[in-house]
């Protein structure tokens, strides 16, 4: 089950946490019929200059960059020593030591410096589509990818972004530059949004099977999402979700970072009074007084359960794993993790353990 993602009282207005017209809290009564933040505020350019994801993973690239390449070529960093060929190898990268040692004149190769390419797979199914504090989840989803792009942003960076919906899995080139980062992300502002209950052929497992078919190179994966599976009731975390496998298979040659976004609506169930319930991706709808102390208890400890299963998947396929609420400051939270994302970054993208490439 994808949660408690619809929620309309029997009064007919609508609150969240005691409150009336809060932000995009519309969206629980019907599907929102357009962007619920604007392009110049899904992040600040000028506050995320001085922060950087850090790449561990070997790229393959063709332009000259700041990241370490997967093959020798022109670049700083020193790679293996091997005979000097007279004729071919320049004198000035001659490797005295090893020369010394060896009695036999050596030179050290350096690894090519390449370009980072950075591709951004949104989930734009129904689920993703409202939002009880400030910003829908789909929206919070862009203003993460919108961070995400100026963080790391550099020479010859490029960022591409991919949108999956039910039916389909809609592809933007990867351009780099500043003003190519606002067209893609104009472009997701406006993508149409997907009414509810439409009949469903894709789910993030085959969003993540086209992102790993259509983008070769090496490089790194963005996955936006709130990880939920329609009419999926486990809650044990040593089950694994659908989208884990095509997760670990994407890890094995590329770094992935996931952006798990939720609403606070689905984190603590808001005291209401009596709510009808109703799934935007299945048939399932219900009644639930949420006056009842037990009943919201009940919904809190498997939403909680809910998210460890996904927590726990993330750290088996060896991913990165950001979560956002819409009642939160994106911003900050993503700038806290990538403060902690450099010293873990290494330890944390090892290519993941019995998966082929």
């Amino acid at each position: 089950m994808s949660g408690p993602d619809f929620a309309v009282s029997k009064t007919g207005t609508t609150q969240a946490n005691g409150r009336h017209d809060v932000g995009a809290a519309g969206s629980v009564l019907r599907e929102p019929t357009g962007p619920t933040v604007p392009l110049n505020r899904l992040a600040p350019e000028a506050a995320l200059r001085r922060l950087e994801l850090t790449v561990v993973r070997r790229l393959e690239g063709f332009l000259q960059g700041d990241h370490l390449g997967l093959l020798p070529g022109p670049g700083s960093d020193l790679n293996d020593a091997r005979i000097y060929v007279p004729g071919q190898d320049d004198v000035r990268r001659m490797d005295w030591a090893v020369t010394a040692r060896t009695t036999v004149p050596h030179v050290r190769d350096t690894m090519a410096d390449r370009e980072l390419e950075v591709w951004a797979l949104l989930d734009a199914t129904p689920s993703m589509n409202w939002g009880t504090a400030g910003v829908t989840k789909r929206d919070l989803g862009i203003a993460a990818i919108a961070t995400l792009g100026f963080i790391s942003q550099k020479m010859g960076d490029r960022f591409g972004g991919m949108v999956m919906h039910s039916d389909s899995v809609k592809r933007f080139p990867a351009r780099s530059g500043r003003q190519a980062l606002y067209g893609l992300l104009g472009k997701l502002l406006d993508d149409p949004i997907e009414r509810d209950n439409q009949p469903a052929t894709l789910g993030l497992p085959e969003g993540i099977e086209a992102l790993i078919r259509t983008q070769r190179r090496r490089g790194m994966r963005v996955v936006v999402s709130d990880f939920l599976d329609p009419g999926d009731q486990e809650l044990n975390p040593k089950a694994p979700p659908s989208w884990e496998r095509p997760l670990r298979r994407l890890a094995v040659r590329n770094q992935v970072l996931c952006v798990e976004v939720v609403d606070a609506g689905e984190m603590e169930f808001p005291d209401v009074g009596e709510l009808l319930i109703r799934d935007p991706e299945t048939d399932f709808a219900r009644f639930v007084n949420t006056s009842d102390v037990r009943a919201r208890k009940m919904i809190d400890r498997a939403a909680a359960a809910q998210r460890e299963r996904v927590a726990a998947a993330m750290r088996r396929a060896g991913v990165g794993h950001i979560r956002l609420q819409t009642d939160r400051d994106w911003v900050n939270d993503i700038a806290r993790f990538v403060l902690t994302y450099r010293q873990t970054a290494a330890v944390l993208h090892q290519p993941p353990q019995g998966v082929t490439k």
